[in-house]
């Protein structure tokens, strides 16, 4: 990162100091119903940095976009790699890649469907973990601040931080995040922020010191957004180690408990929830415990904004379990349940806004 850029991404920071002053802890949400009910449409994230669009990886395209809409959701979790999009830690984004990412998000909001931006690095820039030099949290707040001001106060545009950081003490995890968010508010952007922990963000964990340092439910404690205008972000699956890797779902208890658990210390904590990740193989039980995942997020939409299942694409290989891209025209046998629990599309309840009003 060159000296002036570092000067200027000091001084942006420090101007949250007076933003935050001006900002009444509001939080915004009122819904008495869920409000984002979508899927990931991965392939955006695929490949290695300097690869190829359309070649290498792709993003969604009319048809899928329009079939899921189809479905009745609202919101697609859109993945996408921070590598290809800034070639170059504290420089300017690449245009190319912005204009795809821009036409993206153009295509899913014809279909009048929100979206959450989803940087999905696992904490990563290349190699190199979030927290360390290069890829300090000044770099990673200077990404925030640019992303942010592409897509600042645009209505139905959601800001999820990263995707499943992991290998990272929940403290350094939490400065990191913190100075994103300072990035994203200091620009002006009023857009929702979602809030993952550390430890792949699992619900299941949440409150489980893995590396030192405190557990997420503890620490995670110690956001701080001047607008008061976040939610944190969990992934949940149902296999036996909860990595969504496997066919069974013999985790189904745990998944459960886990949920039950974090919606309890999101109440308790007067905090909301999303779930950005969760996705099963099409088998009955599978299928009854995906049935209990939707129940207790309906059952708790005080606390819970909403969920993207994971996941779909036109690339995805056909014999991956959880895909529920169709095939030849057809519907996986997920889609079921998960229409179910969609429900009728509607406009977004006024509780619901992805961009939190001035004043």
């Amino acid at each position: 990162m060159t000296g002036s850029m570092t000067e200027f991404l000091r001084r942006l920071l420090a101007g949250t100091v007076m933003l935050a002053a001006a900002v009444q802890a509001d939080s915004g949400f009122a819904a008495t119903q869920l409000c984002y009910r979508g899927v990931n449409l991965s392939g955006a994230e695929y490949g290695e940095r300097d690869g190829v669009a359309n070649v290498n990886y792709t993003y969604p395209s009319e048809e899928t976009v329009g079939y899921f809409a189809s479905k009745g959701m609202n919101v697609v979790r859109l993945p996408f790699r921070w590598e290809r999009l800034q070639p170059v830690l504290g420089q300017p984004f690449d245009r190319a890649e912005m204009q795809r990412l821009k036409e993206a998000v153009d295509l899913i909001q014809k279909h009048d469907m929100a979206v959450v931006l989803d940087p999905h690095n696992f904490g990563y820039y290349d190699k190199t973990q979030v927290t360390q030099a290069p890829a300090t949290d000044l770099a990673f707040g200077d990404f925030w601040a640019r992303l942010a001001i592409e897509f600042a106060n645009r209505k139905g545009v959601i800001f999820g931080l990263m995707n499943e950081p992991h290998d990272i003490r929940a403290p350094d995890w939490l400065e990191a995040a913190n100075t994103a968010i300072r990035s994203i508010r200091t620009v002006g952007a009023r857009n929702l922020i979602l809030v993952p922990g550390t430890n792949w963000t699992g619900a299941h964990s949440w409150s489980t010191d893995v590396l030192g340092g405190g557990a997420n439910g503890t620490v995670m404690l110690g956001v701080k957004d001047p607008l008061d205008f976040y939610a944190f972000e969990f992934h949940q699956y149902l296999d036996a180690d909860s990595s969504g890797t496997h066919p069974a779902c013999d985790g189904s208890d745990s998944a459960r408990q886990g949920l039950l658990d974090v919606t309890d210390w999101l109440r308790n904590n007067g905090k909301r929830g999303f779930l950005g990740e969760f996705g099963v193989p099409g088998t009955q039980p599978c299928l009854d415990g995906l049935k209990a995942v939707f129940g207790i997020m309906a059952d708790n939409s005080d606390v819970w904004l909403g969920w993207s299942y994971w996941a779909a694409g036109e690339w995805w290989p056909p014999e991956e379990p959880m895909n529920v891209q169709p095939r030849n025209g057809k519907d996986r046998p997920q889609m079921k349940t998960i229409t179910a629990a969609v429900g009728k599309k509607t406009p977004l309840a006024p509780g619901c806004t992805a961009v939190k009003p001035a004043g």
